[in-house]
């Protein structure tokens, strides 16, 4: 079983005091986002947990606590993106803390175990592909050294995301320009010693070497872990997504990060009334069960493979 920690909100920056908890107690409450009063008791133990993607755009909260990690495999997806306060208002400043934070993190961990994320792209009169590129290269520079690889995607525009971008005024990308953004990216990419996929775009770049992203990647936890797992595509997820299957721990509507492209919040009012119900000794990562709530524990197993090979 692969746990998601979690798409749906940034656990390390904000919840990572829970996190902890959770793994202590080695289980965990998630509501259905499709059934609120579906809620499931999902075991965090490590005999059932094979790996953990952690999701982030800061992981500082956790970095005096990542030895209680050590009997999981995991790695990161670290978001690092070129925009500022007008897009993330709630990111601190990159040059002075997020960018020494990915260094020392993959210095702690390991390159191979944090993952670049340049995503979402989009551009406006002020986020052209100039842009883009300047400070992608800038970016790559200093990063280079401390990951094996950076995953991009373009915006989906959907319903929220086009609420809560209005003001940015986002210019619809052609295929042209993806495909010019693409080549200029691997570019920089091999100067820096990194390689470039891309995740759940329909667009196919293999004529340029960039092939299609499993952000929640078998492969990089059998050779993370040195083992073999048993386990197929995530059969939620879009038909481009090559993620495996997963549980993703998080909620909606409870990330504070404020990225006005996030398509996980409906709208900062909702975040604040959740992140209000936060504690982090509960079970849930806010509010309390109900009378109306029905909890189920959902089957847990390891799709560890123990065959040995003889080759």
């Amino acid at each position: 079983m692969i746990i998601s920690a979690s798409r749906r909100t940034d656990i390390p920056t904000y919840y990572s005091e829970w996190l902890f908890n959770r793994l202590r107690e080695q289980y965990v409450l998630v509501r259905n986002p499709m059934n609120i009063h579906q809620i499931g008791k999902i075991n965090l133990s490590p005999d059932v947990v094979d790996g953990i993607v952690f999701w982030t755009k800061n992981p500082v909260p956790m970095f005096g606590r990542l030895s209680e990690l050590d009997n999981y495999n995991y790695y990161f997806q670290f978001t690092l993106n070129a925009y500022d306060r007008d897009v993330e208002p709630n990111i601190p400043s990159k040059n002075s803390i997020i960018i020494p934070a990915f260094q020392k993190l993959s210095q702690l961990i390991g390159r191979e175990k944090v993952i670049w994320r340049y995503d979402p792209v989009f551009f406006n009169n002020r986020y052209t592909i100039e842009y883009h590129c300047k400070y992608f290269k800038v970016l790559a520079a200093k990063l280079g050294d401390y990951t094996e690889k950076c995953t991009i995607s373009f915006l989906d525009l959907y319903q929220k995301t086009v609420r809560n971008t209005r003001i940015l005024k986002i210019q619809q990308e052609t295929a042209e320009q993806q495909i010019e953004i693409m080549q200029r990216f691997s570019d920089v990419a091999k100067e820096y010693g990194f390689y470039i996929d891309t995740c759940a775009e329909v667009a196919d770049f293999d004529k340029l070497g960039i092939s299609h992203a499993h952000c929640i990647d078998k492969e990089r936890f059998e050779r993370i872990g040195k083992y073999q797992l048993s386990i197929g595509k995530d059969s939620n997820q879009r038909t481009e997504c090559g993620c495996i299957a997963s549980i993703d721990i998080g909620n909606y509507d409870t990330c504070k990060n404020g990225c006005l492209y996030c398509y996980a919040n409906d709208s900062d009012k909702v975040v604040m009334r959740n992140t209000r119900k936060h504690n982090p000794a509960s079970p849930l990562l806010f509010g309390e069960i109900g009378p109306d709530d029905r909890i189920k524990e959902r089957k847990a197993a390891s799709c560890k493979e123990y065959q040995i090979s003889l080759f």
